[in-house]
């Protein structure tokens, strides 16, 4: 397992749509673990292929709770509901915040990392975390999509000088 190098705004790669993946294997799971690895590295709660440079429909999430990550092959949201205003970062846009309107539930199909079919239903952060990350497999960014005036820029000390 390594960490991987997290491509940051300005990166063309984070604009480009990924391609589905054909065959879930080792190749495959190694990425997502490494993909876990960088995930938690930066303290983040989603990546996504491009991200590290891969045009790949791959996802990771991780919500820190007791069910641990969640490895997603070729997501796609079949069904979302209601929506909710929130708070968004992106570990390809350190320190920088804004608020988004995100859908409140999304369910999706994809693959988990054994190659096998899951249906995913999620609320809340989980909704806002995979529409996040769907996002970034289809080249669209999260300040593509902020209400205006909410983007702030937060100096990375901020947090140890409180």
């Amino acid at each position: 397992m390594a960490i991987r190098i997290v491509r940051e705004d300005g990166d063309e790669i984070l604009r480009k749509k990924s391609r589905e993946v054909e065959v879930v294997d080792d190749k495959i799971r190694q990425i997502l673990d490494d993909m876990v690895d960088t995930l938690h590295n930066y303290n983040g709660v989603g990546l996504a292929g491009p991200q590290i440079g891969l045009l790949k429909r791959l996802v990771v999430i991780d919500l820190y709770d007791d069910k641990g990550p969640i490895k997603l092959v070729n997501p796609k949201i079949i069904k979302q509901k209601g929506e909710q205003k929130v708070e968004e970062g992106c570990l390809s846009f350190p320190n920088q915040f804004a608020k988004i309107i995100r859908p409140l539930e999304v369910t999706i199909e994809a693959l988990n990392e054994n190659g096998k079919k899951i249906k995913l239903k999620g609320e809340g952060l989980l909704a806002q975390a995979i529409s996040h990350e769907l996002d970034h497999l289809d080249g669209i960014l999260f300040v593509d999509k902020i209400i205006p005036g909410t983007l702030q820029y937060v100096e990375p000390d901020d947090e140890k000088n409180k």
